[in-house]
């Protein structure tokens, strides 16, 4: 047996909160986060990192992360953000491929190994998010899919391609479809994560990265996944822009001591 995973919550806000909401949210949630033995992780848009991070005031039981990188670390590259960038502003990880990243943007596997090679380059815990569209789910394909996004994030990295590693599933067909990703098909998919994580890195570290689900997670049904063998936490979209919601999910799955970011 390896070491205990611990839990992972991630609130990704996105394009939401302005500066007055984050510092109210940051505030609340190091009050009343209760005590357990978890990671609370703070993805909040490119302008409010600093205050967030400043708002966090050195909690070691928040780390804040940034929601994309440039593969650069610097250069004539209009409108984004490095890795070194987000690292001397106070972040510990950063997103790379989500899938609206994926979608929007058009950012592809190889893309995103850059992403993070360079995350991993600049210090940075890169939280890999990977999942199939609807049309990849109901062609079969869902295996073949996981697996060529993880081989293409993690081929040719420049340090061991499990350090600082999260990976996040975010099962696309089930977000905004009216289609439901049950527990079971969600365990599956998480099951085949780490099996194929062992084949790439082998059997520790694998059983040491955290695999999180992103599939529209709320306090409703986050009890029903979390208690399932190879899900270790969260990345959390709209129920995460109200702090009260967000503690409720961490409330109704956390366990029982407090946790130090390293």
């Amino acid at each position: 047996m390896g070491t205990p995973r611990i839990p992972v919550f991630a609130a990704n806000w996105k394009m939401n909160l302005l500066r007055a909401d984050a510092l109210g949210y940051v505030a609340r949630i190091r009050a009343e986060l209760p005590p357990g033995e978890r990671r609370v992780l703070l993805l909040p848009p490119f302008l409010l990192i600093p205050e967030v991070v400043a708002a966090v005031g050195g909690d070691p039981r928040i780390a804040v992360g940034g929601q994309d990188l440039h593969p650069e670390d610097a250069g004539a590259y209009t409108g984004d953000v490095s890795g070194r960038q987000l690292r001397d502003a106070g972040c510990g990880f950063v997103l790379c491929g989500h899938s609206e990243r994926r979608a929007d943007h058009r950012e592809t596997d190889e893309m995103v190994g850059a992403k993070l090679r360079a995350a991993q380059h600049n210090g940075l815990g890169p939280v890999l998010c990977i999942g199939e569209s609807l049309a990849e789910r109901d062609a079969g394909s869902t295996a073949a899919v996981l697996a060529r996004q993880l081989d293409a994030a993690l081929g040719g990295a420049s340090q061991p391609p499990g350090s600082g590693l999260v990976v996040a599933y975010e099962p696309v067909w089930a977000i905004g479809s009216g289609r439901t990703a049950t527990p079971a098909i969600a365990q599956e998919s998480h099951a085949f994560v780490r099996r194929h994580l062992a084949r790439r890195l082998g059997g520790e570290v694998a059983t040491a990265v955290p695999i999180l689900y992103g599939g529209s997670v709320k306090p409703d049904n986050c009890a029903a996944l979390f208690g399932l063998a190879d899900i270790d936490g969260f990345l959390i979209g709209g129920a995460s822009l109200d702090p009260g919601s967000f503690l409720d999910i961490i409330g109704r799955c956390g366990p029982s001591a407090p946790e130090v970011f390293s």
